[in-house]
């Protein structure tokens, strides 16, 4: 008796799924794959071709210097060789190489688009999976505004391609903060404490942090001011106004230049802006963005403008992208009540061993024009019984 309840506890384990991860199953997977669909229909549509990169990757491809998934939030394991290997946290370092290695000489602007799974390591879950499916893609070799602008567009154009109605795309530019950290003359490190202090719109972190490091009261306000310049185009008008560095103030003028751009794709009312808005991904340079909407805690797509990660891996270039939190997404759409139309199921087809052939005849017919079919023993098939 021991022994058969041991291999019951056992069996009863096997079944679970570690903490962080889930199944998907039925018309829950029939509707991920339905969004996952029209967002890379959309990406192709604008001429993005798809791409696909390993799920693990050298240690290296995320490092600190990098400057993406700090390495604590890393799954890291060992090939037989002893190099250190990682699932990957983040998809746009491994774009970046798989672009250095094959579009070195590539001059001309080239567009990705894929989809799959990343891996956080993330031992504080607040409700959050450790392994998330996204979808993104990256312009690679073009550094214009007009590529920001269609990036953003694309953006908009996706989530009311997959239903979404009511969202939000805020943007923000990293180089505004960056100017006036530059002028106030803090070092790296402090730099870097402030930078979650603003994006977390903690005031009160950020001025203490501030008044300790002895900033001046000038510069100190600029910089407290971040964690409420969010709004309309009026955002930029106060942005402009409490700056004097040349670094800032084209920040404001390249986000004003975003708006217009995005004024002629029409897609200006999903639009506003955020210059205290930041990233835990520190290769982002210039533009920045998420998109926010009811029912989800955190933004269902980032991203933005990362002119120097390229030369990482060897390619002067500049990029722009964003991933879409597909999880988060069709969580949104559910909770906001939007249906999501999924491939019809199957007729389900019942024999006996006598009809067999006659139903397998009217299977195959379905099938051929492009319907689907389930034979089934007539026995098995939920409240029947009998033959046709």
């Amino acid at each position: 008796m021991a022994g058969k309840e041991k291999v019951t506890d056992m069996s009863s384990e096997l079944v679970h799924t570690p903490e962080g991860v889930r199944d998907i199953y039925g018309d829950e997977y029939a509707k991920k794959l339905r969004v996952e669909g029209l967002m890379l229909e959309k990406a192709r549509s604008y001429g993005y071709e798809d791409i696909q990169t390993p799920t693990f990757e050298f240690f290296d491809v995320f490092s600190k210097e990098i400057g993406t998934t700090p390495s604590r939030e890393l799954y890291k394991f060992f090939d037989k060789e002893g190099n250190t290997l990682v699932l990957r946290p983040d998809f746009t370092p491994s774009i970046a190489r798989c672009a250095a290695k094959y579009f070195a000489d590539c001059n001309r602007p080239i567009r990705f688009c894929y989809i799959g799974n990343t891996f956080t390591n993330n031992s504080n879950l607040q409700g959050k999976l450790k392994e998330t499916t996204q979808m993104g893609a990256e312009l690679i070799g073009d550094p214009s505004v007009k590529a920001d602008g269609e990036m953003a567009a694309m953006i908009i154009e996706s989530l009311l391609f997959a239903g979404l109605k009511d969202f939000q795309l805020s943007v923000g530019n990293v180089e505004y903060f960056k100017g006036i950290c530059a002028e106030a003359g803090l070092d790296e490190k402090t730099e870097l404490e402030l930078r979650e202090f603003i994006s977390g719109k903690n005031y009160f972190g950020a001025e203490e942090l501030l008044i300790e490091k002895k900033i001046e009261k000038q510069y100190r306000d600029a910089l407290l001011r971040l964690t409420d310049l969010f709004g309309s185009c009026d955002a930029l008008g106060q942005a402009k106004a409490l700056v004097h560095n040349r670094r800032s103030l084209n920040a404001v003028k390249r986000l004003e230049e975003l708006y217009q751009v995005l004024c002629c794709y029409g897609a200006e009312k999903y639009v506003s802006f955020d210059l205290g808005m930041l990233s835990k991904y520190h290769y982002y340079t210039d533009m920045i963005w998420k998109a926010y909407t009811y029912g989800v805690g955190d933004a269902i797509v980032k991203g933005g403008r990362y002119d120097t990660l390229l030369d990482h891996f060897g390619k002067k270039a500049p990029a722009v992208g964003f991933v879409v939190g597909i999880d988060d997404l069709i969580a949104a759409l559910d909770r906001q009540g939007i249906e999501t139309v999924i491939p019809s199921k199957a007729e389900i087809i019942g024999y006996t061993p006598d009809t067999f052939p006659k139903m397998l005849e009217k299977a195959r017919e379905i099938r051929a024009k492009g319907g689907k079919a389930a034979l089934t023993p007539l026995g098995n098939i939920e409240g029947r019984t009998g033959t046709e």
